[in-house]
């Protein structure tokens, strides 16, 4: 970002390659729908340009990237009256295409895997569903934007050892809600 505000256009290009894919992830999990979450990263990269300035060094830059995409799907949803997305409602055909290479030449041994490998997934997005909102926020942040702690608290405005309880809280619904697969793992090792 020092580079970017000092004029080094292929400084915001590495920016865009190195947080896009996760802002994006981001986006789709708060919003639900493809299209609007890539609107959504777009929408976040030209408020990096726009209020460059306005990056003080503060916070990590990542912090204020995903407080921006944050504050920016909170905007979208309330402008359309929407309710957060459950995961078991996100569009299918991000995963489809790979899940069907997998199958292609697979031997019996790895269908099961992946069959089991597709049902885990889907379990996980289920259990992340059932987070409460400010619990599956703070998950979000931490597993898909690698975001400390210390900084989520500032994103979302609250004491960072409430944000690592929501985080607890979150894990152990999570490891309730995954709890069959336990075996399955085991079996794996």
């Amino acid at each position: 970002m020092v580079r970017y505000k000092r004029g080094d256009r292929d400084a915001f290009a590495e920016l865009v390659r190195r947080y896009q894919r996760p802002l994006f992830n981001f986006s789709l999990r708060y919003v639900g729908a493809v299209d609007l979450a890539a609107d959504l990263t777009q929408e976040t990269f030209l408020r990096v340009v726009k209020r460059s300035a306005d990056f003080k060094h503060e916070s990590r830059f990542s912090t204020w990237l995903f407080a921006i995409t944050r504050n920016l799907c909170i905007d979208e949803l309330r402008r359309r009256k929407l309710r957060p997305v459950q995961n078991s409602e996100l569009q299918e055909e991000r995963i489809a295409p790979a899940e069907a290479n997998a199958t292609r030449s697979a031997s019996p041994l790895d269908a099961e895997r992946n069959t089991a490998s597709s049902e885990l997934r889907t379990c996980i997005l289920r259990a992340i569903d059932c987070l409460p909102e400010e619990q599956k926020e703070v998950f979000l942040l931490r597993q898909l934007g690698g975001i400390p702690f210390v900084e989520i608290a500032r994103i979302v405005d609250a004491p960072e050892n409430t944000v690592k309880s929501r985080m607890r809280y979150a894990l152990e619904r999570m490891q309730q809600e995954l709890s069959d697969f336990e075996e399955y793992a085991r079996a794996l090792r």
